[in-house]
């Protein structure tokens, strides 16, 4: 029987990161505003406890999880490797960010925490041939840094002993002014394409130029602009430039957001309806945002996508960033 456990870090400037072993999740980031004071950045429940409960596991919200074994949607039922079909389990005719028990549901293993000049808290998860219907057996890793300049760096590691695919995630929201609504947050996106998706948000293959359409965020602005209704896209990333930029001008806070991945899936739900959120935080309309910085979605089953295979001989690694500082 696994046991629900929690680690904290800091650094000299105060920033705080609490992270549970369920979901290798990030449950709580504090960073420093303007104000002198601390603000809490990232949508969490009132207790460590909430994320087991079957009414939030049942929403699949996925707060701060790590997600896996392969982040977004996968179409057509599963994928094939050598010849041979994977059948994956599915909700609503697709598979979901692994699934129903995906790594966002699994109680990973806290392998060390070190309390250093640049603190770090690692844990690791082995996911069985098949899990979910996915072949090999994945040995996973997530190591979670904060550094004295206010960054947090997230590092995912995959080694598998059989050819399967791999899509690694955090899925933190984001609010940086610690309450309310992000439409009032400046946002900016190094991107110019974003993939096209159908009905069932499943990509259709191609990919569309987002110039002078509601895509288009290379502009640092507001996000309640040109008739915004809320983001669940895939934006191609541009690797000259850090990906994203967010602001938040009550508190004070900017966070720059680089990744080694080739997108960033942003998604801004439209509310948090009926789940317990901590410290009595209170969120309207558009809480909060998320950056998903991974592979594309469905990439398996489309060639022309970058693979998202990895083989034996080989170590996935997705490195993503957020930096927090403060501009007056």
């Amino acid at each position: 029987m696994s046991t629900l456990k929690t680690a904290i870090i800091s650094n000299a400037n105060g920033m705080e990161l609490h992270v549970s072993n369920f979901g290798a999740a990030i449950i709580s980031l504090k960073v420093p505003n303007k104000q002198g004071a601390f603000t809490e950045v990232v949508v969490g429940l009132s207790s460590p406890l909430d994320y087991l409960k079957d009414d939030y596991l049942d929403q699949n919200r996925c707060l701060g999880s790590s997600i896996g074994r392969y982040a977004g949607r996968i179409s057509g039922g599963g994928y094939k490797i050598d010849g041979i079909f994977y059948k994956l389990s599915q909700r609503e005719h697709q598979h979901l960010h692994g699934g129903f028990k995906g790594f966002d549901k699994r109680y990973w293993d806290f392998e060390s925490v070190e309390r250093n000049e640049n603190p770090t808290i690692k844990l690791s998860y082995e996911s069985a041939h098949l899990e979910e219907g996915h072949p090999g057996h994945l040995k996973v890793t997530v190591t979670y840094q904060i550094t004295e300049n206010n960054e947090l760096i997230i590092t995912y590691n995959a080694q598998t002993d059989k050819p399967t695919h791999v899509n690694l995630t955090n899925h933190s929201y984001f609010n940086l002014c610690g309450n309310g609504t992000i439409l009032n947050h400046k946002l900016q996106i190094a991107s110019n394409r974003y993939l096209e998706v159908d009905e069932n948000t499943l990509p259709t293959g191609r990919i569309v130029s987002s110039e002078g359409t509601i895509m288009d965020r290379r502009q640092l602005d507001i996000i309640n602009k040109n008739g915004f209704k809320g983001y669940d896209d895939t934006f191609m990333l541009s690797s000259e430039v850090s990906c994203a930029k967010l602001i938040c001008e009550e508190t004070g806070i900017e966070m720059i957001v680089d990744t080694n991945q080739p997108a960033l899936v942003v998604f801004t739900p439209q509310n948090f309806d009926n789940l317990s959120l901590k410290e009595g935080l209170k969120y309207s309309d558009y809480p909060a945002i998320c950056f998903e910085a991974q592979n594309y979605p469905d990439a398996p089953n489309h060639m022309d996508f970058p693979s998202s295979l990895l083989q034996p001989s080989e170590v996935y690694e997705n490195i993503t960033s957020f930096k927090f500082s403060i501009i007056h």
